[in-house]
């Protein structure tokens, strides 16, 4: 909090060596009691356990925490990667058919073979792209997540095995 200094403010702060605190102290201090707090609490705390011995020093590891590594990062980036196309490919044909149907109704209602509409064949070839939006979300996982997740999974198992050792 400041004060204003010009002079059309009469009140000035005191000094700090007047300032009284907040509130004035207590004007008796409880009397002391058989009991804790309460009743059933005894009238001192036990004392405190002895503390631990210090930790024997054992070797730093060779390399930092698995929850800690960078192979992490590199998996859910791939595995990222892999979502976003796959549901790119199947949104994006998606939309393309919505817009189309909106914004083109003449090219719709055309027909591009025989007295088929051009709506009805974009209409079906919204499954095969699905199918394929599904064979490219299996194919990046065999290509980048599935290695990198094997990888994780034996360092995961050979930190386990040499912290069983020791």
């Amino acid at each position: 909090m400041s004060y204003d200094p010009s002079p059309s403010y009469p009140h000035r702060p005191p000094p700090p060596s007047q300032q009284r605190p907040p509130y004035p102290p207590p004007l008796h201090a409880p009397a002391p009691s058989l009991h804790g707090a309460l009743p059933w609490q005894p009238a001192e705390a036990p004392p405190y356990p002895p503390a631990a011995p210090a930790p024997t020093h054992r070797r730093a590891p060779r390399r930092a925490a698995l929850g800690h590594h960078s192979d992490l990062r590199v998996l859910r980036s791939a595995y990222r990667w892999q979502r976003r196309t796959a549901t790119l490919t199947a949104l994006g044909y998606f939309t393309l058919f919505l817009l189309l149907s909106a914004y083109a109704p003449g090219f719709m209602t055309g027909s591009l073979v025989g007295t088929v509409p051009t709506g009805l064949l974009l209409a079906l070839v919204q499954l095969p792209v699905t199918w394929l939006a599904i064979a490219l979300y299996e194919h990046t996982a065999r290509r980048r997540v599935d290695p990198l997740a094997d990888r994780i999974r034996k360092e995961a198992a050979l930190d386990a095995r040499r912290r069983a050792a020791r």
